[in-house]
């Protein structure tokens, strides 16, 4: 079963405003959330489905690529956001748990509430963008890319923690491990009692005390990755695909950032994309299109032969259904519209000037408005616009 329409998740119309957005899903979270349905996989499920839509409908350009393109342009392997069953609750909770300082808390289901989350800070790696350029026939099939990419990466000696082994860390002496700190305010209407990130520690509640000697107590180092990306068939230029958490890794073991592909469409040396459709201009001699003949053209597939019907006039357009490109949503293939041109020789011998000559002698060599195909002057006109 596919996955449902973003906007049907969080029940909002699609030209709803971003705070719009916002509501929907806290709204949808508090429902659904598990310290109110403990135990409830599909409320579970739920959840998790609201954080990946507003995941989505939150960015504005994952949700223009969303709106273009639906589920294929921005999830899956290539796509936005969380990937599903790779979600968890704690991503969630880690990704999303200021949404609710907006609106007065959480009601006693707090994101941290049960959980000890607190208000630590969780550290987010910087996205990063490639260009991948693609031919047409990659294109019309998909394809798995590999690309080497300079980032930052997880340090393999301390395994991103920053601090050489378990001893390297002491409790945060400020906040006292909780990674937040409270301040009391006294006003006109009484004691105000407010919580904020530690600046000691910045969230983390604990302070490295021991350093890695190898990333200096980052958690990250530079390095380079081969990472896989597959490209859906149907994508087109300038589209933007998301990996998600394949950018630069977090600060000691936070939240990575994702990798955003740009793509570029290389082109081919005898199609012209239009869309889902691919145009051909072939060309004729005189006597084939007078006679008819059967030629080659060439498509995504290779080559294929077609007839050409006796008479055959410039610009008549000729349809292969389902030639062309597959429509990134599965809405089937383009066609392959092949544009008849026919060649007039520029260079003629004696003896064929006087072949031709005696042609302008005959009717049926002169042309006839009433015979000039319907809609010919129509695509002229169109094709030097």
């Amino acid at each position: 079963m596919g996955k449902r329409d973003y906007y049907e998740v969080l029940e909002v119309s699609k030209n709803a405003s971003a705070d719009e957005i916002k509501k929907a899903y806290r709204k949808q979270a508090l429902k659904y959330h598990p310290d109110k349905n403990p135990g409830d996989k599909q409320a579970e499920e739920k959840f998790k489905e609201a954080a990946e839509a507003y995941e989505i409908l939150r960015d504005p350009q994952k949700r223009q690529r969303y709106d273009q393109f639906g589920h294929a342009g921005v999830s899956g392997s290539a796509g936005g956001g969380f990937s599903g069953a790779g979600m968890t609750i704690e991503d969630i909770f880690n990704q999303f748990g200021d949404i609710f300082g907006d609106f007065g808390g959480f009601g006693g289901f707090g994101f941290g509430s049960s959980r000890g989350r607190s208000s630590r800070r969780v550290n987010k790696g910087s996205n990063l963008r490639v260009k991948v350029t693609l031919t047409l026939e990659e294109i019309a099939k998909g394809v798995e890319k590999k690309i080497k990419v300079n980032k930052y990466v997880t340090c393999t000696a301390c395994q991103g923690t920053g601090a050489r082994g378990s001893s390297g860390f002491s409790t945060c002496d400020t906040c006292h491990g909780s990674g937040h700190v409270t301040r009391i305010t006294h006003t006109l209407l009484g004691q105000m009692q407010t919580s904020s990130t530690c600046p000691a520690c910045n969230g983390e509640g604990k302070i490295i005390k021991d350093r890695c000697t190898t990333c200096h107590g980052e958690g990250i180092v530079k390095d380079q990755e081969i990472i896989k990306i597959n490209i859906p068939a149907g994508v087109a230029e300038g589209m933007q695909l998301n990996v998600s958490g394949k950018g630069n890794a977090a600060r000691r073991g936070g939240i990575n950032g994702d990798l955003i592909v740009l793509v570029e469409e290389q082109k081919h040396p005898e199609l012209i994309r239009d869309g889902n459709d691919l145009l051909y201009h072939l060309y004729l001699s005189f006597p084939d299109a007078a006679v008819g003949t059967t030629t080659e053209i060439p498509t995504i597939e290779g080559k294929a032969k077609i007839r050409i019907e006796p008479g055959t006039q410039p610009g008549k357009i000729l349809r292969l259904r389902g030639k062309g490109i597959p429509d990134i949503n599965g809405y089937g293939k383009g066609d392959l519209l092949v544009s008849i041109n026919v060649w007039i020789p520029v260079n003629l011998t004696k003896d064929e000037q006087k072949l031709i000559e005696k042609f302008q002698e005959s009717p049926n060599f002169k042309p006839d408005p009433r015979k000039i195909e319907k809609g010919f002057f129509e695509r002229i006109r169109n094709y030097f616009e």
